[in-house]
């Protein structure tokens, strides 16, 4: 595939002073900014409480921060999921007790007691949304389908007269008709049309109630957990970079693999930059990304290398200068093609993917944006500052 007509002559390296000052600028940046606010960890990494609630009637973020601000958790993160859908996401971090580090107990049992505190929060934060009128219900012997599970529902119905049998179909049943968007029933008539045996319905319409809100996921790390998963990472980080110096020092010569390697330091640095600028949330899912693209990226720059070391066999009566920029338009075609259908790809994941897999897929879309600018004008450009300034002029 050819997207110039001839082969392209551009000066990338009359350019690379400029470009190791913006990527410096951005880099310092993102320093300063981590040094200010730090990173928005999330309970991967610093444990805590990630809740997300779906409610049946419109509310904002101020409304619920103003009820979790009762039970002592208005310094909550909440974040709507979408923007017209009425769910959303509450992240609780609590640390772990003074008192449990002063006394000589083993670190699981710490652990363990932490953890506990957690599911503590979780039913503290479910306690909040539950309405006076549901209070008393729920003190009356009523229970809530929307918030009771598969299995409640059905010895529920055994307590009250219903045969095992009816009981397991009709709590199948109901259980199905909660796999909605919202998770929620809004009405006895959805009830009605589940064609529910006459002794389960009647039941339901006088025993139970269907509450205002219901918590999709609940996920608990506590404080220990997201320490380790933390250092992992970074070590995960690390063997993988030296893991890459290694081979390329072994398939090159290490002066490639001292500009791979700088170049990947860059691009990892630059989406800290990024993550730290405009606050996303660091999560397992945010370093999965990160290591993909230091593989991404170095794909790029060794086809770019490969170019150069060809060149340099080809061309040995040219300036350094020359032979890189010479590479660098030979494989031009095959990097925009590369990683525009790759970048194509990963828009689709962010707008079309689901909030799941956002964080993931904008990621990389910076990611590929970075690695691919970092391939023309990080990588090659490193070579010539080592030829310049410790070959003394020698070909690489």
């Amino acid at each position: 595939m050819r997207i110039f007509k001839k082969e392209p002559d551009f000066n990338f390296m009359g350019k690379r002073f400029l470009a190791f000052a913006l990527s410096g600028l951005i880099i310092v940046a993102g320093a300063i900014a981590l040094t200010t606010k730090g990173f928005n960890l999330g309970i991967d990494f610093s444990g805590g409480t990630l809740i997300e609630v779906s409610f049946k009637n419109y509310t904002n973020e101020n409304n619920l921060r103003k009820v979790l601000k009762k039970v002592g958790f208005g310094k909550s993160e909440i974040q709507r999921v979408g923007r017209k859908e009425n769910k959303f996401f509450i992240k609780t971090i609590k640390s772990i007790e003074e008192e449990n580090k002063s006394q000589h107990k083993s670190e699981s049992v710490i652990e363990n007691q932490d953890l506990g505190e957690h599911e503590k929060v979780a039913e503290m934060i479910k306690s909040s949304f539950i309405s006076e009128k549901e209070r008393a219900s729920l003190k009356g012997g009523k229970i809530d389908i929307n918030n009771a599970s598969e299995n409640k529902i059905k010895n529920f119905l055994i307590t009250k007269g219903a045969s095992e049998e009816d009981a397991m179909e009709s709590s199948l049943k109901i259980n199905d008709l909660k796999k909605n968007e919202t998770g929620l029933i809004n009405s006895f008539k959805d009830l009605e049309e589940l064609k529910l045996r006459r002794r389960v319905m009647t039941i339901l319409k006088d025993n139970t109630f269907l509450g205002n809100f219901t918590f999709l996921s609940t996920e608990i790390v506590g404080p220990k957990v997201g320490s380790d998963l933390r250092s992992k990472a970074i070590l995960a980080t690390f063997w993988a970079l030296l893991g890459m110096l290694i081979y390329i020092a072994f398939r090159f010569k290490f002066v490639y693999a001292f500009a791979a390697v700088i170049t990947l330091f860059h691009d990892i640095l630059v989406i800290l930059s990024f993550i730290v600028f405009f606050n996303v949330e660091m999560s397992l899912t945010v370093v999965a990304a990160i290591l993909t693209l230091v593989g991404y990226s170095l794909n790029d720059t060794i086809v770019v290398f490969d170019r150069v070391r060809d060149n340099v066999k080809l061309m040995r009566r040219e300036k350094v200068e020359s032979i890189i920029n010479r590479s660098i338009n030979q494989t031009l075609t095959r990097t925009i093609v590369t990683s525009g259908t790759t970048l194509l790809t990963v828009l689709a994941l962010f707008f079309f993917g689901g909030e799941i897999i956002h964080t993931f897929s904008l990621i990389l879309i910076v990611g590929i944006l970075i690695g691919t600018y970092s391939s023309i004008f990080q990588s090659c450009a490193w070579l010539k500052v080592w030829e310049k300034y410790f070959i003394r002029r020698k070909k690489i």
